[in-house]
């Protein structure tokens, strides 16, 4: 946030996929993965074969060979590079306490060095783990700022950055759920695994299809997604975080537009703002049981007159899942499509 048993171990994520999804998966659905380009053939085999070119948040990255030393800055992003095949080329993973990992990637990534729980990692932390690859939900973790080793530091010590599209500065309030395509196809080819790359976007593609059948001609309903931080309140109106709502079949009632949401997805509102706009469903992340429990108190004791809270109809999300460029992208749409029309699967 290891050593892989067998290089045919599954690429598929394991989850919930309700029958009628299942049922309605191979239901054609146009899909389009906005970001970044793929150029060069490498060979499947992970020789040096011809360079592969990527343009990534507006940088040129190029790989002569697949890469030997990889670090997931996230546990979404650990997951991912182990679902391409990449465990082995893994010297480090960081934010491991930002939310758990499937168990089967849990298992499988004991061993890789810890180099942050909760933050991303100090500067000479992650040198230190001597990366040839750096992949990151978003741009902030590469803030020098802050004390992390920004995007140039890493590029002169033999590091290239790969950030998720939706995460990407000039994306983070356009991010759609099908950026995630991008990414895997990306990385497929960074780590010279297209078939594997091939499987996830194929299972990505038939369980967003799946979703889009079940609602067909279902009357949507109206949903508020929110950030609940101790006695702030913010609302989430724009970026992936808003398009898997939209994807799940929920009409927002922030608009994307709106003067607030222009420079950043989310913004702080008063409880007044919910009220009036009396959305049937509100949408929150939650880090575990005990956020989860925290979060649905305060929320039913701040809007006890909404009709989300009237109808319970209160839908906790792990806010792993709405990191840009995670396999949880499509976990998070059908669990909130699923909560907010269970009699459609």
């Amino acid at each position: 946030m290891t050593c892989d048993p067998s290089s045919s171990a599954p690429a598929s994520r394991p989850r919930r996929r309700p029958s009628a999804l299942a049922a309605a998966a191979a239901l054609p659905l146009v899909l389009s993965a906005c970001g970044t380009g793929v150029a060069g053939a490498p060979d499947a085999a992970g020789g040096s074969g011809e360079a592969v070119e990527i343009t990534n948040c507006g940088r040129e990255l190029s790989f002569d060979a697949a890469p030997t030393g990889i670090v997931g800055m996230m546990p979404s992003q650990t997951e991912l590079l182990v679902r391409l095949g990449a465990l082995d080329s893994l010297v480090g993973q960081a934010q491991t306490e930002v939310s758990p990992l499937p168990d089967d990637i849990a298992e499988q990534t004991a061993d890789v060095p810890v180099l942050s729980t909760d933050a991303p990692p100090a500067r000479e932390d992650l040198l230190a783990a001597a990366p040839d690859l750096v992949v990151s939900p978003t741009e902030y973790e590469f803030t020098a700022e802050q004390g992390f080793a920004g995007i140039d530091q890493l590029k002169e010590n033999g590091a290239q950055a790969y950030v998720a599209t939706g995460g990407c500065l000039d994306r983070r309030s356009t991010a759609e759920v099908t950026d995630l395509l991008t990414d895997i196809e990306d990385l497929g080819a960074i780590l010279r695994a297209p078939d594997r790359a091939e499987e996830l976007s194929r299972d990505a593609e038939e369980r967003l299809s799946a979703v889009e059948a079940a609602l067909d001609g279902v009357p949507r309903l109206t949903v508020a997604q929110v950030y609940v931080d101790g006695n702030t309140l913010q609302a989430i109106g724009a970026g992936i975080e808003a398009d898997i709502i939209a994807t799940a079949g929920g009409e927002n009632v922030f608009d994307p537009d709106a003067p607030e949401f222009a420079d950043f997805f989310a913004a702080e509102i008063t409880p007044e703002e919910i009220t009036a706009r009396d959305p049937e469903a509100i949408v929150f992340s939650v880090s575990g049981p005990e956020s989860e429990k925290r979060t649905r108190d305060h929320l039913e004791e701040t809007f006890p007159d909404v009709a989300a809270v009237r109808d319970d109809r209160l839908i906790a999300v792990p806010k792993s899942d709405l990191f840009p460029g995670t396999l949880g992208n499509i976990d998070a749409v059908e669990h909130i499509a699923g909560e907010l029309y269970p009699d459609a699967f």
